[in-house]
């Protein structure tokens, strides 16, 4: 089993900046694991932010976060970060970290990814 448990979450106003982690632990887990980022508001669906391979590349972005968002991961420490610059009230949403251990398949669909965290919710205020 993974355990995957977000942190950093908050309230702030827009153009200010956030940045969440996510611990993975577990006897399963691996530095091998692809990492992502996604996000839910309200009465949406939710929604792939970022994401992030093994050894950092292959960095993908959803348009809206481009620029602004930054996604990396510390494989000694299990750790993968979402540094949000410039936050807009847009981007209000609870907000989980993902794992999968295949490489098939896209890395932006939400079915792919076998392991989720609680969320960390995240509001912007205009």
């Amino acid at each position: 089993q993974v355990q995957l448990v977000e942190s950093g979450g908050g309230l702030v106003q827009a153009g200010s900046s956030l940045r969440l982690s996510c611990a993975a632990s577990g006897r399963t887990f691996s530095s091998s694991y692809c990492m992502a980022w996604f996000r839910q508001a309200p009465g949406q669906e939710r929604e792939f932010v970022a994401a992030i391979r093994q050894n950092g590349g292959n960095i993908l972005y959803t348009d809206s976060v481009k620029g602004r968002f930054t996604i990396s991961r510390d494989n000694a420490k299990n750790t993968v970060y979402l540094q949000m610059n410039s936050l807009k009230p847009e981007d209000t949403a609870l907000y989980y970290c993902a794992a999968r251990q295949s490489f098939f398949g896209s890395d932006y669909d939400l079915k792919n990814y076998n392991y989720w965290g609680q969320g960390t919710q995240v509001t912007v205020s205009s």
